[in-house]
């Protein structure tokens, strides 16, 4: 695997790196591609989720945290300089088996330090029952790629308060909370975060491939869709009817129809799962006209649909957008 390199030292914008990733994984032909990267403090939020749902963002203007949007599926998190962010671009396009790859290689490197680190959850990486890192992923043509959080250290306080409300007795007792859910990679191993990453990069990779100036403009480029209000904030059509529910080993499911007459005339999934296909082609594209009740339905879901979002069964999304009482069994 190649450790990717810039043609430069420093610090970028977090919209940066998801362009990195992203011009990576499209035009750098090597097979297996990592790098690390850290960032002033920035809040991430997943494809499918509402920025509103997610980020306190006063409190983000307030403390200059910076927001941004990923390609990939899954929670809202934040970052700052004192942990790392992991990226991992592969040829496999096998969802399971690349995360299930990458995650091992990273327990791999962690035990070799002595930690007890294990795979734990739908995406998350643990030491005991507590989470050290947290990952997602997505695909480009030909190519996926995963990243993820290394917990080394991080601002308590910003990390609770940017994804929570600032009232001083919630944020507190978040604080308490998240600390007990959590573990910081310092407490467990002897070396600083520089060593940490070295260790890391010479466990993973063998060999460099160094970016060049027309590399960096090309990212540069393509990082301008990442800073775009619409790609970050989002598209919020309007909407009649909101069905919420977590289903276990998917995620927080949001659905979001605009009806007429009992019709469908648009529909929105949001929430903290992953994506694995053409949500929108495959899936909300095809509800458009066609009337919310159970022989409608049935009728236009196709058979699987954990091809398109991990893990969601048929009878979980019909009981969603059905409103059952509990979801079927």
């Amino acid at each position: 695997m190649k450790y990717i390199l810039l043609p430069e030292n420093g610090v970028r914008r977090l919209s940066f790196y998801l362009a990195m990733e992203e011009y990576v994984a499209r035009h750098i032909h090597e097979s297996d591609c990592f790098f690390m990267w850290q960032v002033e403090p920035s809040v991430i939020f997943g494809r499918n989720q509402l920025i509103e749902n997610e980020v306190n963002i006063d409190y983000c203007r307030e403390h200059h945290i910076r927001t941004y949007r990923r390609k990939s599926g899954g929670g809202c998190v934040y970052a700052d300089m004192t942990n790392i962010m992991f990226s991992y671009i592969t040829d496999d396009e096998n969802v399971n088996f690349t995360f299930n790859r990458y995650i091992n290689m990273v327990v791999l490197v962690l035990r070799k330090l002595g930690v007890e680190a294990w795979g734990g959850g739908r995406n998350d990486i643990m030491i005991g029952d507590r989470k050290v890192s947290g990952n997602a992923f997505y695909h480009v043509p030909g190519r996926s790629i995963v990243h993820g959080t290394m917990l080394y250290d991080t601002n308590m306080e910003n990390m609770v308060g940017a994804i929570t409300p600032t009232n001083a007795k919630l944020l507190s007792k978040g604080i308490d909370s998240v600390r007990q859910r959590i573990a910081l990679l310092k407490d467990y191993i002897p070396l600083s975060i520089e060593e940490f990453k070295d260790f890391v990069r010479t466990n993973l990779c063998e060999g460099e491939l160094l970016l060049t100036e027309r590399d960096v403009a090309a990212i540069e480029e393509m990082e301008k869709e990442y800073l775009s209000d619409e790609f970050i904030y989002g598209k919020n059509p309007r909407y009649t009817l909101v069905r919420k529910r977590r289903v276990e080993g998917v995620g927080d499911l949001e659905l979001r129809l605009e009806l007429k007459n009992g019709i469908i005339k648009s529909a929105n999934l949001m929430g903290d799962f992953f994506l694995v296909g053409d949500v929108d082609n495959r899936l909300l594209v095809p509800l458009r006209g066609v009337a919310l009740e159970r022989t409608a339905l049935e009728a236009t879901i196709p058979e699987r649909v954990d091809d398109l979002v991990l893990h969601l069964r048929r009878d979980d999304l019909l009981s969603l957008l059905l409103d059952d009482a509990a979801p079927v069994s």
